[in-house]
């Protein structure tokens, strides 16, 4: 009897090291493997454009939204050329925009017309489901934004969740999400792109 039991501990030491908490795919791994993901940790980048803009920019949902902020205001002017609708609008910060801004802004982009800022990131909700054919599944999941600044809390509203699917396949290591689309899945950076707000 001793000596069944031996054998039977050696075969369960050594069958371990093959079997590792990647090789089931639960709601809490998908979620974790989505949230470390490169695609999923890019952040949210607004573009802060100043000088000439059209009406049509001037007038854009984010523009506005600056507007009420007082950070920015414009001036009508005369459209330059391949600027068009008129009116267009010489746009600058405000002393309180350049008091939200001046610290957003790198080295490399101040001066110019047209800025990049970071100003959300992504952040899972929920894992709702999985749907698994083999090595391959399929994750859905609830995410939103979250404001990384002032601009960001502005912008965007962390109540709206947004929901997207996106491929995983298992390899000998276990379950990743999928970088490139294979057969009907679609890779994580689609996923998130075509995400829909939920109800």
């Amino acid at each position: 009897m001793r000596i069944l039991k031996a054998l039977l501990m050696t075969a369960l030491l050594c069958a371990a090291p093959a079997c590792s908490p990647r090789d089931f795919l639960t709601r809490r791994l998908a979620g974790d493997l989505i949230s470390a993901s490169d695609a999923f940790k890019v952040p949210q980048v607004f573009w802060l454009k100043t000088g000439a803009v059209s009406n049509k920019d001037f007038i854009s949902p984010d523009s506005l939204v600056l507007q009420h902020r007082g950070w920015i205001i414009g001036t009508q002017v005369k459209c330059p050329p391949g600027v068009d609708p008129p009116p267009c609008w010489d746009v600058v910060l405000s002393p309180h925009g350049v008091d939200t801004f001046k610290s957003l802004i790198s080295e490399s982009s101040r001066g110019g017309t047209l800025m990049p800022i970071p100003v959300a990131r992504r952040e899972i909700v929920d894992t709702t489901g999985i749907s698994k054919a083999g090595n391959f599944a399929d994750v859905e999941f609830l995410w939103h934004w979250v404001a990384m600044n002032e601009v960001g809390g502005a912008l965007y509203d962390s109540g709206v969740r947004y929901r997207s699917t996106v491929g995983f396949r298992n390899f000998d290591n276990g379950w990743r999400v999928q970088s490139e689309p294979p057969r009907n899945n679609q890779s994580l950076d689609d996923a998130l792109r075509t995400a829909q707000p939920t109800p």
